[in-house]
C-alpha cells in the first residue's frame, strides 16, 4: 500500500513471464515448469494470449496418460502432445490498475493460482497468489 492507496497488480506483477506457443510439445513445458520452477506458463499465438498450462494440468492431465512409465518413455511420450490439448483456453486475466484486492477475490472466487495481466490486448504480466501473499506481508 502506498500511501493509504490500495495497490493495484502492475506493482506486484512479474512482468514479461515465460511464454510458450499451443504447438510446443508438453515435454517443453514439463521442463520449463521443472527446471525453472514455474507453475504457470501463459500460451501465446501470434502475440496473443490464446491459454494457459500450468503444473496442475500436467500433473492432473497428462500423467494418467504416461502413469507407469519410465522417465525415457515418459519423455518420449510428453513429446508426443502439443501444449493446445492440454492448456486451460478459458483464462481470466486483469489489466495493470485492477486493484490487488480485486484480482486476489477473483482468483480465489474462481480457485486459480494465478491471473494473467493484459493491457490493450498484450501480455505484459503474471500476478500469482504468491506475489499477492508476499504484497499483504509487506503490509504495514
Amino acid at each position: 500500500m502506498k500511501n493509504g492507496k490500495e495497490g493495484t497488480v502492475k506493482e506486484i506483477m512479474m512482468g514479461s513471464p515465460v511464454t510458450l506457443s499451443p504447438e510446443d510439445t508438453l515435454d517443453l513445458a514439463n521442463d520449463v515448469i521443472s527446471l525453472g520452477r514455474i507453475r504457470h506458463i501463459p500460451v501465446l499465438e501470434d502475440g496473443r494470449l490464446v491459454g494457459l498450462i500450468s503444473e496442475r494440468d500436467l500433473i492432473g492431465r497428462a500423467v494418467p496418460a504416461i502413469f507407469g512409465l519410465k522417465q525415457k518413455s515418459k519423455s518420449a511420450l510428453l513429446k508426443t502432445y502439443r501444449i493446445r490439448d492440454f492448456m486451460r483456453k478459458r483464462v481470466v486475466t486483469v489489466s495493470p490498475d485492477t486493484q490487488i484486492k480485486e484480482a486476489a477475490r477473483v482468483m480465489a472466487e474462481k480457485k486459480i493460482g494465478c491471473v494473467p495481466v493484459v493491457s490493450a490486448g498484450a501480455l505484459i504480466g503474471l500476478v500469482t497468489a504468491t506475489d499477492v501473499l508476499r504484497y499483504v506481508e509487506r503490509m504495514p
